[in-house]
Formats: C-alpha cells, sequence, structure tokens
C-alpha cells in the first residue's frame, strides 16, 4: 500500500494552506508531520483521507487516482487531539461500530474488538460509557475503534495530548510497533520534536503550509537542510547568530571575535548564519577551542534536574540546556561556552552548509 501526493495544494480565499507538496508514503511505515501549530498539519491529514479536496494536485492510494474519491470509500480511520465517542454506547460498542458497518460476523467483531481493547488497555472498562471514563480513557477508546477497522490509512492528529504522562510515554513505545505490523501507512502529527524522535519512522517538518524536509527522522534531525527545517526539529528552537569568516576568525555581530576552530576552520571566506540547540550550551568550559561568548541572564527556568537559562546576545535570545540546579542571579554577566563541533553553519538563505560534525557520526 502506498500514498503518494503529487503537486497537492491547498488554497482558501486569498490564503494558502498548504503550498504545491509531492509527498510518498510508503505500507507500514510510521511518518510523522511535525511542526508548529497552524503550519499545516491537520490541513494535509485531510487532504490524505479525502475529507477537502486540493486546490491543485492529485491524490494516489496503491497506484489508483482517489482524489475525487469519497472518504467513506478509501479505507481511512482518523483520531484527533479532541476524541470523539459516542456517549450512548458503551466502550466496547465504540469500538466495535466501524466493524458493524462494515458487516463484519459477530465472532470476528467480538475477536477483534477484544484484541484492540488489549492493546490499549481498555479491557476492564469495556462495559462503561465514555462519561463514565477519564479524558484519557476516553482517547484510548477513540484510538482502538480506529485501529480495530484495519484500515489501509491511518491518520492520528496529536492523538495523545491529552493523555497523563506514563501512558502517553508508554504508548509512544508501543505505536511503533503496533503501526509496522498492521501493513498500514501512519500518519502521525505532532508538535513535539521529542516525540517525533521516539516514534522514528520518517518525519515530514511543516512551516507555514511547506514541507520542507522528508526523510528518515534521525536524518531530518541530525542534518537539516536549511535553518527553518533545524528550528522546527528543536524544542526549544534552535539558536542563531550571525557570522564572518575571515582568514582563521570567525566574527561575530557585536565585535567578538574567536579563532575558527574544529570543522568550522574549513568555511570559505564570507557571511553565515550559525546554529546550535540549548543542550550544546555550557557554563563552563571543557575544551581549548570552545567558542566563547558574554550574555546577560534573563529568566531562568528550573526542571528539577535541568536548568533552563534564557540569554541576551547581542539583541538575540538564546536558551540553554544546562544539567543540574544552579544558582544563578538575574542580569548577571555570563560567560557561555559552545564546542565547534556542535555548531551548524547555514548560508545567508538559509540553506545548510555544514552541518554538526555529530550528526554525521555513526
Amino acid at each position: 500500500m502506498t500514498l503518494k501526493l503529487d503537486h497537492v495544494s491547498k488554497v482558501v480565499g486569498t490564503e494558502t494552506h498548504i503550498h504545491p507538496t509531492d509527498l510518498e508514503l510508503s505500507n507500514g511505515s510510521m511518518n510523522v508531520l511535525l511542526g508548529p501549530t497552524l503550519s499545516g498539519k491537520t490541513t494535509l491529514m485531510r487532504l490524505m483521507a479525502g475529507l477537502d479536496a486540493p486546490t491543485e494536485g492529485r491524490v494516489f492510494w496503491n497506484g489508483e487516482d482517489v482524489t475525487g474519491k469519497r472518504v467513506q470509500d478509501r479505507g481511512v480511520a482518523m483520531v484527533y487531539q479532541q476524541f470523539i465517542n459516542y456517549p450512548t454506547l458503551t466502550v466496547y460498542e465504540n469500538i466495535a461500530s466501524p466493524l458493524r458497518l462494515m458487516g463484519v460476523a459477530r465472532n470476528e467483531i467480538d475477536r477483534r474488538v477484544r484484541a484492540s481493547a488489549e492493546m490499549m488497555r481498555l479491557e476492564p472498562l469495556l462495559s462503561r460509557k465514555p462519561l463514565e471514563l477519564s479524558g484519557g480513557q476516553q482517547q484510548r477508546t477513540a484510538l482502538a475503534r480506529a485501529l480495530v477497522k484495519g484500515a489501509g490509512l491511518v491518520l492520528l492528529d496529536e492523538p495523545l495530548a491529552n493523555l497523563d504522562y506514563k501512558l502517553r510515554e508508554e504508548l509512544r513505545e508501543e505505536i511503533p510497533r503496533i503501526f509496522a505490523e498492521s501493513g498500514a501507512v501512519f500518519v502521525y502529527a505532532t508538535t513535539e520534536p521529542e516525540e517525533a524522535l521516539l516514534l522514528g519512522g520518517n518525519t515530514a517538518t511543516l512551516w507555514q503550509g511547506r514541507v520542507t524536509q522528508f526523510g528518515p527522522t534521525p536524518l531530518v534531525y541530525r542534518q537539516p537542510v536549511d535553518a527553518i527545517t533545524a528550528r522546527v526539529f528543536s524544542d526549544p528552537p534552535m539558536n542563531f547568530l550571525e557570522v564572518r569568516k575571515s582568514g582563521d576568525r570567525l566574527h561575530f555581530g557585536d565585535g567578538e571575535s574567536v579563532p575558527a576552530a574544529g570543522p568550522l576552520a574549513a568555511l570559505a571566506d564570507g557571511s553565515y548564519r550559525a546554529g546550535f540547540r540549548p543542550n550544546h550550551l555550557e557554563l563552563e568550559r571543557h575544551s581549548a577551542d570552545a567558542l566563547e561568548f558574554t550574555a546577560t541572564l534573563a529568566v531562568t527556568e528550573i526542571t528539577g534536574s535541568e536548568t533552563y537559562v534564557h540569554l541576551d546576545h547581542a539583541g538575540a535570545r538564546w536558551v540553554g540546556l544546562i544539567h543540574g540546579v544552579r544558582d544563578l542571579r538575574l542580569g548577571q554577566a555570563l560567560k557561555v561556552y559552545l564546542s565547534p563541533e556542535h555548531v551548524y553553519v547555514f548560508a545567508e538563505d538559509g540553506a545548510l552548509v555544514s552541518a554538526a560534525a555529530y550528526a554525521t557520526a555513526a
């Protein structure tokens, strides 16, 4: 089974919600749509499902053009963040409802409902009605109803957002295995880079209605094709600074200058935009060639064993993720350090020039 989008776009009035997009998703694959709110994830999924018609382009399923085909005739299952269940039916009947509409035999319905309920840890709740369930239990019921259909295309629009932390982590681990065994094409929308990394498979990064990159999730994370993709696939977003390479030195916008060490030494002279992820900013120097900057501490956020530090550097706001709880004073000047191996370099037009050294490591 293969889902193919051929130059699909969606325009509403004068606004382009989805720019021309080409994607091909194969059977048994987990495909993550990663992007911030309003980046186009839900719109793209609706085009895949047939809930909306593309303004231009075509949708193919197993080589057949299904662009004008009704969603009911496409074998699609979809689960939203805001779960939808039939309030007058029990959990069992909610899960069984699509199978009854399909005319599946009673014994087969019972087998598939109980298998799906077991997968979602709903066996003790099959006789309850949705209003007797917690939010997480209602969402699991909606997920079970989608999986029980055996649909060829399963679309999940931030389906774990309303679950408690422990169950969310458990399902994140289970979902890729479940999906691979089903042989279906799965599309999973999320705003969280960490969730995309945990799910694996392939990731398409979206920004303002454009798919900026699509490929194996680790590759997209480690080697983003441009600065926008790097920003989307980092939480907190990647930090940036303007830099000019001249001879054997790097010059920054605030007048700071440091030797061009490590992989940065190979850059051609010129102006660039450098980027680095928050977890690579450090408060101690760990290598002789580390880049050193002076920044002003604006905000701190302590999250158990880690501390987020929000810094002002030459008019730009940086975020660093520092291990441990630090005794820091707001407004103080801090020396911060960055290994050259952790720096991405982008051209002035945003295209990737040099990936961080660790990105290509085995």
